[in-house]
């Protein structure tokens, strides 16, 4: 039987799981779980070779491919004011989570890092404000697109697009090359993602015979309070935009499933990111619209990622006996408002930062060794939660600009 893409995703998550019960029953054999990550490491690997050429063409096939300035200056403020207007609410929504629920009431931090939690301290140490400024512009384009830094390639993707924009005609040898190229790469993402089961697969087998179903059930509070604040905020502010926009949501639920699902499994919003652009230019953003505003959004419109660090930073500070101020939290938003900018589209980025907002507010670092144990749980739902929110936007601002195509079967009567 042909089944869709998102049934064998979940079939591979369904098996994942079964294998990874028995390995860890069976003793978690170090062999054994290193041949299980084999699989997983291979898919990722080549989604991560698409990412770079991808973002890069698509970003000059949008703005060089237009022939306004002002539409693309407009489209700019536009796209940047929903994500600070999203991202804001999306700390808030964590933030008032933490305070209600306290999950971090009562809970014993450990006597000690772990040697995992020492190294993300010792990442995070090295992201001062100043450094995080620096970075953002490439010294090497081509090493920003070998370490897949995306925020450093969309900058360069940016100059450059403007770059051609302004040498008039003679452009479009480049814009034709960089749109036939972002074309072979969806091809190349339609092969990659025949491995999408077999990947996730792998990945939840390893993870869960590492550590055992137990990882599905340890700081229960702090995890479903963050799932609990995942759903509140796409309820009550991704749906309400939805809604006000008038955007089919039946049609994008359908198109945004693949992409979150694989999100939610890998842990890597990379993973997403060909499919996602695939399926909302399907949805009917345009590819000049859709090539614009989704890479920028994996740089500064990371939705569930904002949410959890407000969350998880508030969650450790309760755990330690610190009873933070109305007035620090503001502040401990608008530090993260500028640290979670830019963070890597990849596994377990944001501990990064939260260790970094930890050392600025005096809160301690063992903290991040008693959130390790859960973190995987709560970094798919994070992950997933970005994904759907840069799908959104990229409808919502094509919608503002008047070109999103609805289809005549999911037109508003």
């Amino acid at each position: 039987m042909r089944t869709s893409l998102t049934t064998r995703i979940f079939l591979g998550l369904v098996i994942g799981i079964g294998a990874g019960a028995w390995v860890h029953a069976s003793g978690s054999d170090p062999e054994t779980l290193a041949w299980l990550a084999v699989p997983s490491k291979i898919f990722l690997n080549l989604i991560k070779c698409i990412v770079a050429p991808l973002i890069f063409t698509m970003l000059v096939v949008g703005i060089a491919g237009t022939t306004d300035l002002r539409q693309l200056g407009r489209l700019g403020v536009r796209t940047f004011g929903y994500f600070f207007v999203v991202t804001t609410l999306a700390l808030f929504v964590g933030l008032a989570a933490v305070n209600l629920v306290k999950p971090g009431a009562g809970v014993n931090l450990p006597t000690e890092s772990s040697q995992a939690a020492r190294d993300i301290a010792a990442n995070a140490a090295k992201l001062t404000p100043q450094q995080h400024l620096v970075n953002i512009v490439p010294t090497s384009v081509v090493k920003a697109a070998a370490d897949n830094e995306v925020l450093p390639l969309v900058v360069f993707s940016l100059m450059f697009a403007i770059a051609l924009l302004l040498i008039g005609d003679r452009r479009r040898p480049v814009v034709e090359l960089c749109e036939s190229i972002s074309l072979a790469m969806f091809v190349f993402t339609g092969f990659v993602m025949k491995l999408a089961p077999i990947g996730v697969a792998a990945a939840i087998a390893e993870t869960v015979g590492r550590s055992g179903l137990a990882v599905l059930g340890n700081l229960a509070q702090l995890v479903l309070t963050l799932y609990g604040a995942l759903i509140a905020f796409l309820l009550l502010v991704l749906l309400p935009i939805a809604l006000w926009n008038r955007l089919p949501l039946r049609r994008f639920v359908s198109m945004v499933r693949e992409p979150a699902l694989l999100a939610f499994t890998t842990t890597s919003s990379e993973s997403a990111l060909p499919k996602a652009l695939e399926n909302m230019e399907r949805y009917g953003v345009p590819r000049r619209i859709v090539s614009f505003v989704m890479p920028l959004g994996y740089s500064f419109n990371l939705d569930g990622s904002t949410l959890y660090l407000s969350l998880a930073s508030v969650f450790v500070a309760q755990a330690a006996g610190r009873d933070l101020s109305f007035g620090e939290q503001m502040l401990m938003v608008a530090t993260l408002m500028l640290s979670s900018k830019g963070i890597a589209a990849v596994p377990r980025a944001s501990l990064v930062v939260l260790a970094g907002t930890l050392s600025a507010f005096g809160l301690p670092l063992e903290g991040i060794a008693l959130i390790l144990g859960v973190d995987v749980l709560m970094d798919m739902a994070r992950t997933a939660t970005n994904v759907i929110g840069n799908c959104l936007a990229s409808a919502v601002i094509a919608r503002w600009e008047g070109v999103l195509a609805v289809p005549p079967a999911d037109a508003a009567p």
